[in-house]
C-alpha cells in the first residue's frame, strides 16, 4: 500500500520551501528525458506568511524559524532538474514564497502540476507558497461524524464578492441555524473565474479569483473557531479539458476506459503507483497543511480500477491513518449512484472503507412525491413506500429491477448504523442539473418545502443542506463556466443540451459561458415565509430528543399507505407523520402522543388528521 512505502517513496511534489529562502522542486516526468525550472518572477506574497510552522505533507522536518524570503532568483533564469530512478525530476535553489515558475517540457513551459497557486490562472506560471499561517485552532479535534449537519455551498456565488473571505460573514448565522459542517464545492484551480469547480485542473492549487491557500485557510480557522467542521469536494476521477498538461508529464491518463467528462484516469496501468500517490498526497495536503476536516470524493462510480487493493480503498486508509497521527475526526464521504454496499464497507471486509456516502435514493424518493415528476431517473421513484424503504435501509434499490436501469439495481448495504448515508431534498446536481438550474422554491409550495425540511433533517441520517434551502432561496443555480478556448464553450454548449434527453424540461439550457448564467446562480437572500425558522426548530429538536440524536435502523419503523400517500416514521419515542396528498388524509395511531411541532395537525384519542402536504412530529 502507497502509505506503507518508505519516506523516499512517497516524495512531497511540487515546490516545497525547506528553510528560510531555500525550495526545493519536484515534479514526476518519467517518459521525459529533460525537465528544466524556469523562474519567471519573484510575483506576490499571497502564501500566509507569519505564524508558527505547520507539518508538511509527508513530515518533511525543515528549520522551526519562520520562512521569510531571500534574495529571489534572477527573472528568467533556467536550472536544470535532476532525475533519479522513479522519474522524479527535482532540485533545491535559493527561492522564496511568491516565487513563479514553469517546468520546461520538451521545450514547453508548462505550470507545477502539484502547484499550490495559479496567480495567472491555469495557462500561467505556478508560485512558490510558504506553509506559514497563524493557526487559532490547536485544540481542535473535529466533529463527530453522528452530529454532522452538513451546508453545501458555492465559494463563487454564495455571497455576492464569491471568496472565501466573504463566507466567514455568514458563519454565525449557520451556526446558529444549527449546522455543524460547512461542505465547499470544488475550489481546485480551474480556468477563468466562475465554474462550478469539476473543471479544475490544479488539483492542490485553492482557486485564485476565490482568495487562494491564505484565504482557504483563514476559511478553515473561522470555521473552527466556531465549532464548525469544513469539507471540501474534491475530484479525483477527471481533470477539466482547459490548463490540463498533465498528460505532457506523465502517464496520468488512460484510453482503456472512458468517463462522461473526458480521459479516465491511471488508476490501475503501469505507473499507476505514482499516479495514485498524486491524488493522496493532494488529500493529505488538505489535511495537513489546511486543517480540512473531511474530503468529499466525487463519482466514485466513474473511477475504473481493476486492482486487488483499488485506489478507492487506498486513498481512505491514507487518510484515517493520517487523522489517528493528528489525532483529529477526519472523515470521507463518497458520492456514488452505484448502490454499493462495498462503498460504505470497511477495508478489512474487503470495503472501500468510506466513512458515508451521499444517498441518492432518498432524493429521488422525496423529490418524486413532492414534485410528481416521473422522467428520467425519476422513473424508478414516486411512492411514499420507497421513501419508507430508503428510511430503513439506505437505499431503495437492493438488487431488484430498475425500469430507468432495464436491470437489476444494487445490493442491500451490510450496515445498520444511519451515518453512513447523507441525505437531502437539493444539492447542487439536482439543482444544477436540471434545465433551468430551478430549486424546490420554484416547483412547489411553502407547505412541500416544510415537508422536505422536516423529511431531512429528522431522517435517521446525516442531514445535508444546499445553501439557501433553509430561507427558500429562490435564485437558480445553473451551470456556468469561463472557458477561453471558442471550440471548447460551444462544445459545452452542445453537451449540455444534449444532457437533457431523458427528461421533458420545455425551453432552452441557459449559456453556460454567459457571465449573466453566473450572476443569476447568486444567492438573493429573500427569505420565504420563516422558513429558517422551522429549519432552526427542527435541528434543535433533533439535538435535544435523544431518539431523533440516534442514527440506529434498528431502531426505525415505517408505515406507508401509497393510495392516501401519507408515511409514518417512528424512532424511539418520537413519531412523524406526512401527509404528501393534496387532501386531508386521516392516519391511525396507537398509544397516547403529543404535538411536539406541525404544520398543519388535529390531534385525536386514536388518530392524527393531517392538513393537505402537511407533517406532525410527536412524542409519547
Amino acid at each position: 500500500m502507497l502509505t506503507q512505502m518508505r519516506p523516499d517513496e512517497t516524495p512531497i511534489l511540487g515546490a516545497n520551501l525547506i528553510a528560510p529562502g531555500r525550495c526545493e522542486f519536484r515534479v514526476w516526468a518519467p517518459n521525459v528525458e529533460s525537465v528544466e525550472l524556469h523562474i519567471v518572477g519573484a510575483g506576490s506574497r499571497e502564501s500566509g506568511v507569519g505564524g508558527r510552522r505547520q507539518s508538511d505533507v509527508a513530515d518533511l522536518a525543515i528549520s522551526d524559524r519562520p520562512i521569510s524570503d531571500a534574495r529571489p532568483p534572477t527573472p528568467d533564469s533556467r536550472v536544470k532538474l535532476t532525475k533519479n530512478a522513479r522519474g522524479y525530476h527535482e532540485a533545491t535553489i535559493d527561492a522564496g514564497a511568491g516565487t513563479r515558475y514553469f517546468f520546461n517540457v520538451n521545450g514547453d513551459d508548462r505550470p507545477d502540476p502539484a502547484s499550490r497557486l495559479q496567480p495567472e490562472g491555469v495557462h500561467g506560471p505556478s508560485e512558490v507558497v510558504s506553509r506559514e499561517f497563524e493557526w487559532h485552532d490547536a485544540g481542535w479535534k473535529g466533529v463527530a461524524l453522528e452530529d454532522y449537519v452538513v451546508y453545501e455551498l458555492h465559494v463563487g456565488t454564495f455571497t455576492r464578492e464569491g471568496t472565501f473571505d466573504a463566507v466567514i460573514e455568514h458563519l454565525d448565522a449557520l451556526k446558529d441555524l444549527g449546522i455543524t459542517a460547512v461542505e465547499l464545492l470544488p475550489i481546485a484551480q480551474f480556468p477563468g473565474t466562475r465554474n462550478w469547480g469539476y473543471d479544475g485542473v490544479y488539483i492542490g492549487a485553492a482557486q485564485n479569483s476565490y482568495g487562494g491557500p491564505a484565504g482557504l485557510k483563514r476559511l478553515a480557522d473561522a470555521c473552527h473557531a466556531r465549532g464548525l467542521a469544513l469539507l471540501l469536494d474534491v475530484v479525483y476521477n477527471h481533470l477539466g479539458p482547459e490548463g490540463n498538461y498533465l498528460g505532457q508529464y506523465a502517464p496520468y491518463f488512460t484510453d482503456r476506459y472512458k468517463t462522461p467528462w473526458g480521459l479516465a484516469i491511471n488508476f490501475d496501468g503501469p505507473h499507476s503507483d505514482d499516479v495514485r500517490w498524486f491524488f493522496i498526497h493532494n488529500a493529505l495536503q488538505w489535511i495537513d497543511e489546511f486543517h480540512i476536516d473531511g474530503l468529499r470524493v466525487d463519482a466514485v462510480h466513474a473511477i475504473v480500477d481493476h486492482t486487488a487493493e483499488p485506489f478507492l480503498q487506498d486513498l481512505t486508509s491514507a487518510v484515517r491513518q493520517r487523522a489517528e497521527a493528528l489525532g483529529r475526526r477526519v472523515y470521507t464521504i463518497a458520492e456514488s449512484n452505484l448502490n454499493d454496499p462495498r462503498v460504505i464497507t470497511p477495508k478489512d471486509d474487503f470495503g472501500l472503507g468510506f466513512d458515508s456516502q451521499w444517498c441518492d435514493d432518498f432524493h429521488h424518493s422525496l423529490h418524486t412525491l413532492l414534485t410528481a415528476e416521473r422522467d428520467g431517473y425519476y422513473a424508478d421513484y414516486g411512492r411514499t413506500s420507497d421513501l419508507a424503504r430508503t428510511l430503513t435501509g439506505g437505499y431503495l434499490y437492493t438488487g431488484q429491477h430498475s425500469p430507468y436501469f432495464k436491470r437489476r439495481y444494487g445490493a442491500p448495504p451490510k450496515t445498520r448504523d444511519g451515518k453512513q448515508f447523507v441525505v437531502f431534498a437539493q444539492n447542487h446536481d439536482q439543482v444544477g442539473n436540471r434545465m433551468l438550474g430551478d430549486r424546490l422554491s420554484s416547483l412547489g409550495s411553502i407547505a412541500k418545502l416544510r415537508l422536505a425540511a422536516a423529511a431531512v433533517v429528522l431522517s435517521p441520517f446525516i442531514p445535508m443542506l444546499f445553501m439557501g434551502e433553509e430561507y427558500g432561496e429562490t435564485a437558480p443555480f445553473q451551470y456556468f463556466t469561463s472557458h477561453g478556448d471558442e471550440d471548447l464553450i460551444e462544445a459545452v454548449r452542445k453537451g449540455r443540451a444534449e444532457e437533457f434527453d431523458d427528461f421533458e424540461w420545455e425551453g432552452e439550457p441557459p449559456d453556460p459561458h454567459d457571465e449573466e448564467t453566473f450572476q443569476r446562480s447568486k444567492l438573493t437572500r429573500i427569505e420565504l415565509d420563516d422558513l429558517r425558522s422551522l429549519y432552526r426548530d427542527l435541528l434543535r429538536l433533533r439535538r435535544e430528543i435523544p431518539a431523533l440524536r440516534s442514527l440506529d435502523l434498528d431502531a426505525v419503523e415505517t408505515r406507508a399507505d401509497d393510495e392516501q400517500r401519507t408515511l409514518l416514521l417512528q424512532r424511539g419515542d418520537t413519531l412523524l407523520a406526512f401527509n404528501f396528498s393534496d387532501r386531508e388524509q386521516e392516519i391511525a395511531l396507537s398509544g397516547s402522543w403529543t404535538v411536539v411541532i406541525d404544520c398543519g395537525a388535529r390531534l385525536a384519542l386514536d388518530h392524527i388528521s393531517l392538513q393537505p402536504e402537511a407533517f406532525a412530529l410527536l412524542r409519547r
